[in-house]
């Protein structure tokens, strides 16, 4: 996977991608790549619940305490129930992050939502799933065993009795039996089952000015199985702009009494679009199998590998290492006069 992705840097010649090559006089283009491992959710602490209601006509409410921060995991935890009770995720109705109503969990942190979260709703919809067979059994004066639920209809198993879950919800619990079907399923993360990420950029630096401007960032990602491809993607984006504003543009400044200088957006620089022209992002599914449907985490690995695969970028291209962030001009300018006097005195 590492050779196909090295592949994907835009150079025209093999034999010049590694580890620089001038473009211009003064002007210098560098590769580097960064290896990264996060987590899903702290082992042994984190914990989530669901809650899943049956309604008439055959929707559901999903009562869930994991919060949305804009990451789209209200969509992803209604995938996994709908998929779980293989309905459409449309009949999946989320309410979420109201203490008053929805279960317990401990918060949107440590890249939990989809593995610890994502198993409650897995397991609730399970649960949900038996008891709708349950229903039908008794409706048909057969053994659980007996019945089966595609998420449309219930059926015995020879396919001679039959009642869909719309009438099952309507007719049989909420007008005859007035029986509410309400189950909630938690999960506490035994494990904490890691996401990789491999990331490679390439940079062009100014050495008179030292100035450092991205030119490509390409990143891979084994987040398990991504329940929804195209959060994922976009999700891991934004990480990745976050850390390459950590790399090259975040500096903190203080006076000698500790006050911030760099406390408004005129003066703390955050990366625009035009600071990273090209963000490729590549989604490698394995299997995790202590997750819903085989998913692991992918919330916080995005932001992981752009520091040091820029820093190793920018060693490449000017034969100097800043080991400072961020790699401003100065901090790029004093390393490669020190790497110079270095040589000089050898």
């Amino acid at each position: 996977i590492l050779e196909e992705r090295l592949n994907r840097i835009n150079y025209p010649d093999e034999k010049m991608r590694y580890p620089r090559r001038e473009i211009a006089p003064g002007k210098v283009r560098g590769v580097g790549m960064a290896l990264a491992m996060q987590g899903s959710g702290i082992a042994g602490i984190d914990m989530g619940a669901a809650t899943l209601k049956l309604n008439d006509q055959g929707s559901f409410n999903l009562l869930i305490g994991a919060t949305d921060l804009g990451t789209g995991s209200d969509t992803i935890l209604a995938q996994i129930a709908a998929e779980t009770l293989q309905v459409p995720v449309t009949d999946i109705i989320v309410t979420s992050s109201d203490t008053d109503v929805t279960p317990f969990d401990t918060g949107a942190y440590a890249s939990s939502t989809t593995y610890v979260s994502g198993t409650a709703v897995h397991n609730a919809a399970q649960k949900m799933r038996e008891a709708v067979i349950a229903e039908g059994a008794l409706r048909f004066g057969v053994e659980p065993e007996q019945v089966v639920f595609d998420g449309s209809a219930i059926r015995t198993g020879d396919g001679c009795k039959e009642i869909s879950l719309k009438d099952l919800s309507t007719q049989l619990l909420y007008s005859e039996n007035q029986k509410q079907l309400m189950v909630t399923g938690s999960y506490c993360c035994e494990l904490s089952p890691p996401p990789y990420m491999a990331g490679f950029a390439e940079v062009e630096v100014d050495l008179a000015t030292g100035k450092v401007d991205l030119i490509d960032y390409v990143a891979v990602v084994d987040c398990g199985k991504a329940i929804n491809p195209n959060l994922a993607k976009v999700q891991v984006e934004g990480g990745l702009l976050q850390g390459i504003g950590m790399a090259l543009f975040e500096d903190v400044r203080h006076d000698d009494r500790g006050r911030m200088l760099t406390r408004n957006l005129m003066h703390y620089r955050i990366p625009g679009r035009e600071d990273a022209p090209s963000i490729r992002v590549e989604i490698v599914d394995s299997h995790e199998p202590t997750g819903p449907f085989g998913a692991k985490s992918v919330g916080e690995i995005g932001i992981d590998s752009p520091p040091a695969a820029i820093a190793n970028a920018v060693a490449n291209a000017v034969g100097a290492r800043v080991r400072e962030l961020p790699l401003i001009p100065e901090r790029v300018l004093d390393a490669i006069d020190a790497a110079a006097a270095e040589r000089e005195e050898k």
